[in-house]
């Protein structure tokens, strides 16, 4: 029987929460290691915390939060944003990190993906799409929104997978903070080109969103933010709407 995943998201900039809409206008949420307790007491499946800036200044300044969040959270943590390098990978790794997200650096570098795959296993890899609609299809963006590549977003999940990565985390743009529910259909389409599993980002506003995208696009997990930041909902009650009151 599937049973997928809820992934508590949390977004980090200059060591706090933050969150916006369609990846702008970011506002300060709180303290990231008490946010991460809270939702792994709270029955998340997985964590990920993504640098919101670290493409743009060129670094990643989530490790040591990583490192705070392992003393007290024992469940899958995934790092995402900075990760230009194998070098990078190995550090989040070693921080406490199961799994990096890569984006920009893949489009940087047609062989990271493959390279990171073969030297620390393709389920420590996952190929991240930032999406966004432009005529009639989604287009692929790098850094956190900000660059638009010109690329299919459904073809570059579909790339991401040949090249070795062990899951897609797809985050819709236009839905991003905007608490009206994630793409369907994108994420149909995504869960349709790949064969790895698909985690889906960006929309989330109740617990109802996050049942209805699991039963409409098979995906194997959803990432949760703002619903669970502002106190719309929390993934207990996500978890008993989707599994019934036993979960």
């Amino acid at each position: 029987m599937r049973r997928p995943r809820i992934i508590a998201r949390l977004d980090i900039k200059n060591e706090h929460v933050i969150k916006g809409i369609q990846l702008e206008g970011l506002r300060k949420i709180g303290e990231p290691n008490a946010m991460a307790v809270g939702y792994y007491s709270d029955g998340a499946d997985e964590l990920l915390f993504m640098d919101a800036v670290a493409s743009l200044y060129e670094r990643n300044g989530v490790l040591e939060i990583v490192e705070g969040a392992c003393r007290d959270v024992f469940v899958p943590i995934t790092v995402g944003g900075g990760i230009r390098s194998v070098q990078d990978i190995e550090a989040a790794l070693r921080a406490g990190a199961d799994k990096v997200a890569i984006n920009t650096a893949a489009f940087r570098s047609a062989t990271l993906i493959d390279t990171a795959a073969r030297y620390f296993g393709s389920q420590c890899i996952v190929g991240s799409v930032e999406a966004k609609k432009r005529d009639g299809h989604w287009e692929a963006f790098t850094e956190t929104g900000r660059q638009e590549t010109g690329v299919d977003a459904v073809e570059w999940a579909r790339r991401l997978e040949a090249q070795g990565a062990g899951e897609i985390m797809v985050t819709s743009i236009d839905r991003d903070g905007t608490k009206k529910g994630y793409d369907i259909e994108l994420l149909r389409q995504v869960r349709d080109a790949v064969s790895i599993p698909v985690i889906g980002s960006g929309g989330a506003g109740s617990a109802a969103h996050v049942a209805a995208a699991f039963s409409e696009t098979d995906a194997d997990g959803l990432a949760v933010a703002t619903a669970l930041h502002y106190g719309k909902t929390t993934i207990r009650d996500i978890k008993n709407l989707i599994h019934g009151a036993a979960a």
